[in-house]
This record gives structure tokens, C-alpha cells and sequence, in this order.
């Protein structure tokens, strides 16, 4: 065999190969525009059947009740609460999910906006008005959702009821009793906590207060939320609150002694009448 005739099988084997190597090339480039394409496609429904996803932020619409709040948090609050409410450490907590109940609560009795850390929020003359700390709550609630208070006049309505009616306010003593007085004493003045902390008074708390407590349970108050206490016990709660508020206001069995309870009345009754009774009996036999 000459070298011209060796080289005729070697010369059909090497285009053959060429072609089927630049062929697989095509293939693998026809998929991977395929693949391109197709993500393409799919990405572009995507983004037109969910444009708010890259968005959400923007596209969020506030009431024209959270927008007056937002102006309000942005100058008052944000230092503590941060920009979007999620708090700023060793300053203050987040405020997603508490709602607007906690919010009115808070800046109703004057207890935010705080003017320092103390081992607890004292109640104080309010920096806002009740449409303010509305309009606040509104925008919390907004931001992050959470417990609601029904409206001022509703609950005002069913505590006047519930106040008229003797049932209703004997069941609402007994649960204040079992939930409440432990820490708020049974004549609602208040009393010692551990830490420096105590529970308030209940003497000037309006409904909206008691019940925005009862619901959110701010600073050592446990939360007694619907599943604990309905809203119509809560109704009956604030109902006997108001109404031994008033019947406390005149004092009719006379001197109240700070309205502490039998210990200090107990005290008093062994000190001084006890102490009476003694030196009148002295005094008698002496006479005798």
C-alpha cells in the first residue's frame, strides 16, 4: 500500500468528526438560547402579573387617618421606634403587631412619648390629643396590624348598661377580684410591685383606658386577651371599676384611709380604738 492510499482513510474519518463535533456544539447552544429564552419569557409574566413584588413598599396606600400618623411618628417617635417601627435597641421596642389599642394606650395616659428610662412609664398630662393618638394608632395598625379598640361610643353604651344592670356588675366584681385586685387592690388604688415597678391607680382611668389595658397588657400587666376574658366580661370589669370609683368619690362610710383595704382599717381599729377602749376602761375603774 503507497503512503497516498493510507492517508484516504485517515482523510473521510477526520471532516466526519469535525461535522459531528460542530454539530453537538449547535445542539448545546440551540438548548441553552432555548433555556434563556424560555426563563425570559417567564420572568417577564412574572414581573407583569406581580409588579408589587420589587415594589411593596411604594405601593403601600395609607389612610388619610395613618398618613396624618405617620407625619406625627416621624416627629416624635422615630428616635426611639425607628423608621419603620421595628424598634431601636436599648431605646425602644418594635411596634409591629401591637396594634392600635397599645398605641392609644400608651400616648392617651401620657405614658409615651417617655421622656427617660425608668423602671416604669408613669401616667402623665398626654403631649397629644385622643385624635392624635388616633391617628397614630392608625398607622401602627397599619404597618404591622394588631388589637383594635371598638369605638369610643359603642363601648361608652354597653358600660352604661352593663352599669345599670346589678347581675352584670356583681359578675364583673367577681372577676376583678380573681384577676385584678391582687395587683390594683380591691378598692382599685393601686399597690407595690417588685423592681421599683407598682400597679397604678384606677381612679382616673377612663373605659377606653381599661379596657386598651386589659387587651394589650402594658409593661407588668398580664395580656387578657378575648380567649381569657370576652368582651363583654371586660364590659363588666370596667362597669364595677367606674362604679366603685363613684361610690368611693363621697366616702360614706367616712374616712378612707388612702382606701388600702382591711389592713391598714384593722391597724387604725387596734390602734387607736383598741387603745380608747383601754383607757376608758382605766378611766371608769378609776372613777368607781
Amino acid at each position: 500500500m503507497t503512503s497516498e492510499q493510507s492517508k484516504r482513510p485517515l482523510a473521510r474519518l477526520v471532516p466526519g468528526g469535525a461535522r459531528a463535533a460542530r454539530g453537538k456544539l449547535r445542539r448545546r447552544l440551540s438548548a441553552a438560547v432555548r433555556l434563556v429564552a424560555a426563563l425570559t419569557i417567564v420572568g417577564g409574566l412574572y414581573t407583569s402579573y406581580a409588579p408589587g413584588v420589587g415594589r411593596a413598599e411604594d405601593t403601600v396606600k395609607l389612610s388619610d387617618a395613618a398618613a396624618e400618623g405617620k407625619a406625627i411618628y416621624e416627629v416624635s417617635c422615630i428616635t426611639c421606634h425607628g423608621r419603620n417601627a421595628q424598634g431601636v435597641e436599648d431605646r425602644g421596642p418594635s411596634l409591629i403587631g401591637v396594634g392600635s389599642a397599645a398605641v392609644e394606650f400608651q400616648v392617651n395616659t401620657g405614658r409615651m412619648p417617655l421622656a427617660r428610662q425608668e423602671a416604669q412609664a408613669e401616667r402623665k398630662q398626654p403631649q397629644f390629643n385622643e385624635e392624635q393618638a388616633a391617628q397614630l394608632g392608625a398607622y401602627i395598625q397599619e404597618l404591622g396590624g394588631g388589637p383594635q379598640l371598638p369605638s369610643a361610643a359603642s363601648l361608652d353604651e354597653q358600660i352604661k348598661q352593663a352599669r345599670g344592670d346589678d347581675k352584670i356588675l356583681a359578675h364583673g366584681g367577681e372577676l376583678y377580684r380573681v384577676n385584678c385586685s391582687s395587683c390594683h387592690a380591691f378598692s382599685t388604688g393601686g399597690g407595690a410591685l417588685s423592681s421599683g415597678k407598682f400597679a397604678p391607680s384606677l381612679e382616673h382611668s377612663t373605659n377606653r383606658d381599661i379596657y386598651a389595658a386589659m387587651l394589650t397588657g402594658p409593661q407588668n400587666m398580664p395580656v387578657f386577651g378575648n380567649n381569657q376574658l370576652s368582651p363583654d366580661d371586660k364590659a363588666a370589669i370596667i362597669a364595677y371599676i367606674q362604679n366603685l370609683n363613684k361610690s368611693q368619690a363621697s366616702d360614706p362610710g367616712g374616712w378612707n384611709l388612702g382606701r388600702y383595704g382591711p389592713v391598714p382599717e384593722g391597724l387604725v381599729i387596734f390602734l387607736v380604738g383598741i387603745a380608747a377602749l383601754v383607757f376608758a376602761t382605766l378611766w371608769i375603774a378609776g372613777k368607781s
